[in-house]
């Protein structure tokens, strides 16, 4: 399994827009700009995630896109599923699996079956609130804590 373009800039844009979007909406320009991503594409991605309920519009001069949820409820694994589909590394649509004595049945239970597992307990364990948070820690834009 290989992560498109789409996924890796929709990834992205979710980070921007859950950094910088928690007080007011924020120009689908102005994440373009900041990701260096081309606004038409983007355009495209974040009607996908708006037709899935992890982004909302706001049309007008004061306009822009926010999280539909708070970031902690939104996960690595529902964007990427949104914008990529199934997050499998076989497609085994066309393989009969009707004789699970055969070495395609064996494979897919302990090979292909146990990395899905894999893939999808690690991207459904990171919230956008992770990311968020690992970011200001790693640009120093965390809140200093100052205790009496």
């Amino acid at each position: 399994m290989k992560i498109s373009t789409k996924g890796r800039y929709g990834l992205r844009a979710m980070v921007d827009l859950a950094v910088n979007a928690s007080v007011e909406h924020v120009a689908l320009s102005a994440v373009a700009e900041r990701q260096n991503i081309s606004m038409n594409y983007l355009e495209q991605v974040f009607a996908s995630l708006r037709k899935a309920g992890l982004v909302k519009s706001v049309k007008g001069a004061q306009g822009g896109y926010s999280l539909a949820r708070k970031p902690v409820d939104i996960k690595v694994g529902d964007i990427l599923r949104v914008l990529e589909g199934s997050l499998s590394v076989m497609d085994d649509s066309e393989i009969d699996y009707a004789d699970n004595k055969s070495i395609q049945y064996c494979l897919k239970q302990n090979v292909w079956d146990r990395i899905d597992d894999s893939i999808n307990s690690i991207v459904d364990s990171i919230t956008l609130e992770d990311l968020v948070h690992e970011y200001k820690r790693l640009n120093d834009l965390e809140a200093i804590m100052y205790y009496i």
